[in-house]
């Protein structure tokens, strides 16, 4: 399986954000599955690579020119693909795509887990799509989500569709069903 990840370019305030990078790429390059993520060396995008590598994984990583030129381009993964902007990015990672994972992250972790719930939503992806709400990080927000359906903005069946695990062998265990 191929695994599109999304998650942040820093290491959050938590040393369980790291711990559960960590311990997801290893469950993946153990599992024999592969990694596409945004292709960065550092925060929760270098610790997840670098864990999957360690543990021997293939990884791909695809990143805009603009971050490449700032010298934060990953350049001891298996493969790494230089796009020329973020909205490339995201659909090539789409391409990759056998299901979609958000860690912890920023803004643009956001905005990759939101297109990505939209494309699932208007079924332009069949791929399951998986939260790691690790220390309860995304719990916000899932209550967000939540009264978006108690209030008719979306639809409880979409809603369901996203797997929420607080750990990364339950995360795993849900995308492999």
């Amino acid at each position: 399986m191929n695994l599109s990840v999304f998650c942040g370019s820093g290491t959050g305030n938590l040393p369980a954000f790291k711990a559960a990078a960590q311990e997801f790429g290893r469950l993946i390059g153990f599992g024999g599955h592969q990694l596409t993520y945004g292709g960065a060396d550092i925060g929760l995008m270098g610790i997840l690579a670098d864990a999957v590598l360690a543990n021997g994984g293939h990884v791909t990583g695809i990143i805009p020119s603009f971050l490449f030129e700032k010298e934060i381009a990953h350049r001891g993964i298996s493969e790494l693909i230089v796009v020329d902007s973020m909205h490339e990015r995201k659909l090539r990672m789409a391409e990759h795509a056998d299901a979609f994972v958000a860690l912890p992250g920023g803004w643009g972790t956001l905005d990759e887990l939101a297109e990505i719930l939209t494309w699932k939503q208007l079924h332009l992806i069949q791929a399951p799509v998986g939260l790691l709400n690790t220390e309860g990080f995304y719990d916000p927000l899932l209550e967000t989500m939540k009264k978006m359906c108690a209030h008719g903005f979306l639809k409880t069946e979409n809603f369901d569709q996203l797997l929420v695990a607080t750990t990364p062998e339950e995360l795993m265990k849900k995308l492999l069903v």
